[in-house]
């Protein structure tokens, strides 16, 4: 059985490590869209919520 793949984030590139505190860890946000799985850090999450809550394509963000 292979390793799961790191999670990164789509817009910056910061990767979530093992390092990072839970509360940090909780607070990215996986999204869905094409059938692929797509992850924001917390950063780019907070500071693109109303374009996720208004579930604008990632093109117009």
């Amino acid at each position: 059985m292979s390793a799961p793949e790191p999670v990164v984030c789509t817009r910056c590139g910061r990767t979530r490590t093992a390092a990072d505190d839970p509360a940090t860890a909780l607070a990215w946000v996986s999204t869905r869209e094409r059938g692929a799985l797509r992850w924001l850090c917390p950063d780019c999450a907070r500071q693109h919520v109303r374009d996720i809550e208004g579930k604008l394509p990632d093109e117009y963000w």
